[in-house]
């Protein structure tokens, strides 16, 4: 099975900050704890295993909660085991997250969970007496509907229109029968679109809620593979983050600390964008169908859009007593997970790891371990016809990866019986016009001015010609060249990553129940590099 790794520096889909970090750039090593390489991996262990967090009676809470999470769920021996590993102080986890995105939304979700399942094959083959658990963290708090009611579909969006409000993860599967329906009848009769039906009826048909479907979701697909499935979203875990919420409400030390690191990540270089920009208190009140921030002014504390308000006294109390209806950000997610789990080392995209580097200081702030942060894999898939078209058209791996303009040029030129190349014309102008230069400040310097001009008109000259004759060879070639950005177009789909735009269905389709074992066969986590892959 042909695959070809890509520098991620290289493909020009990937942020500066992510390229320094990939290679370890010195000036933002103050922004992490240790670069997620194999054999740091024991001094991360040594550390997690010093914090107070990760005791026995924590450990043991963490069970319980997901034993209790996974009461209903029809899941593998594998995953029992690992959820009851994570008692033991010898286990530590290995987590990524994601939002519950309709039908697991975009393809790099697959990517994240295979990533975390494989990093933790790794770390158990290199450090055998301790335990490594795959952990999906689901965003069940998120109350961003807009980012998750939809997947691509062969080129267009199933979507889930409703009225939606409060933390996305309680919101009842009502209408997505109809969606079931209209999308069961677009995949077919295959054997594999009997699979892929079977698993979004199942997933939201049978369930009540978006948190409950998109656990069943998950678990089906990689509970061979032992994944352990977290909802935040849990009163006895809360528990756990009550004196975090407290410090946030009281004190607002993540406004303070990540502030002042998000400036000077931008000091390190100012195309680093700051991905989240905090708040005096990043936390959100949730109770049904509500999903609101709290705001504190002048010591009393409200709900943005609501009537509710507290003295400092009473929403302490509030926060003891009802510590569920407290709900981190974004921001304060991150450190909400590292409290609650034994965990390692978060994986996730770009976006992700860049709002990580803003939070190293708070963690140091709070006592808090801070974990390694890893880029997920990515890749893109091929088909075995595609390969056989690409190699017609003379396409290489690394052609997919321009843009489309570029791609154009140089296909044209390459197809050109004509030199459609004038460098050489424009290196012998700049020769002839050096002599000039040397010849007016022999007899009259100011006449290097009137060089200057001629020299930048006839160069701008040249260009334009080689210009119209790309575009004349253009038209000339445009059905051989139509067929390349055809084929350019069906693997980067809207000019993006394949994995940002295809749902994992189209891929099913065509590969079925062997899909995922060969991804996972193929993605290594820590190769640091894109994978270009031919099933």
């Amino acid at each position: 099975m042909p695959t070809e790794c890509i520098a991620y520096n290289e493909t020009g889909y990937f942020s500066t900050l992510m390229c320094d970090y990939l290679a370890e750039k010195s000036t933002l090593q103050p922004f992490y704890n240790r670069f997620p390489k194999l054999e740091n991996f024991e001094a991360q262990i040594k550390e997690k295993q010093q914090s107070t967090l990760t005791d026995a009676s924590q450990r043991s809470i963490l069970v319980k909660a997901l034993q209790g999470q996974y009461a209903n769920v029809n899941t593998s021996e594998s995953t029992l085991k690992n959820i009851q590993k994570v008692a033991s102080e010898n286990t530590f986890t290995i987590t990524t997250g994601h939002q519950l995105n309709l039908f697991t939304g975009p393809l790099y979700f697959l990517y994240k969970i295979i990533s975390t399942i494989n990093l933790t094959k790794e770390l158990k083959a290199n450090y055998p007496k301790y335990e490594f658990v795959p952990i999906y963290w689901m965003a069940s708090e998120d109350h961003d509907f807009d980012e998750i009611c939809y997947f691509n579909y062969k080129g267009r969006k199933v979507r889930w229109n409703r009225e939606a409000s409060g933390a996305v993860g309680e919101l009842s599967t009502e209408g997505l029968k109809e969606i079931f329906e209209v999308f069961a009848k677009e995949l077919g009769n295959s054997n594999n679109a009997k699979e892929l039906q079977s698993l979004f009826e199942n997933g939201y048909v049978k369930h009540d809620n978006l948190t409950d479907a998109t656990r069943y979701i998950a678990n089906e697909l990689f509970k061979e593979y032992g994944l352990v499935i977290v909802d935040g979203n849990d009163k006895a875990l809360k528990q756990l983050f009550v004196p975090f919420v407290e410090n946030e409400l009281f004190e607002q030390t993540a406004f303070k600390e990540v502030t002042a690191t998000a400036n000077k990540l931008t000091e390190v270089d100012d195309s680093y964008k700051i991905q989240v920009n905090p708040r005096e208190i990043n936390l959100f009140y949730i109770t049904k169908g509500i999903r609101e921030r709290i705001i504190e002014t002048d010591g009393v504390f409200t709900v943005n859009n609501t009537s509710v308000r507290w003295t400092k006294d009473q929403i302490q109390l509030e926060v003891k007593q009802f510590p569920e209806r407290f709900s981190p950000n974004a921001l304060l997610r991150p450190l909400y997970q590292e409290i609650i789990l034994p965990n390692l080392c978060y994986i996730g995209g770009g976006g992700e790891l860049a709002y990580w580097f803003e939070l190293k200081s708070y963690f140091e702030a709070v006592n808090v371990t801070f974990p390694m942060v890893l880029l997920r894999n990515s890749a893109v898939v091929k088909t075995a016809k595609q390969s056989e078209k690409m190699e017609k058209l003379n396409i290489t791996n690394r052609d997919l990866f321009l843009k489309r303009e570029a791609f154009i040029t140089k296909k044209v030129k390459e197809l050109s019986a004509i030199e459609i190349d004038f460098t050489s014309q424009k290196e012998h102008l700049q020769q002839q016009f050096k002599d000039l230069y040397k010849l007016a400040e022999q007899t009259d310097k100011s006449f290097i001015g009137a060089v200057a001009a001629q020299e930048k008109k006839q160069l701008k000259g040249i260009r334009h010609l080689e210009k119209r004759l790309l575009t004349a060879q253009k038209r000339v070639l445009k059905d051989k060249v139509s067929r390349s950005t055809e084929l350019q177009g069906a693997l980067f789909p809207n000019n993006s990553l394949q994995e940002r735009q295809l749902n994992f269905s189209e891929l099913y389709l065509e590969y079925g129940s062997e899909l995922i074992p060969t991804l996972v066969e193929h993605l290594q986590p820590l190769s640091g590099e894109f994978l270009v892959l031919e099933l």
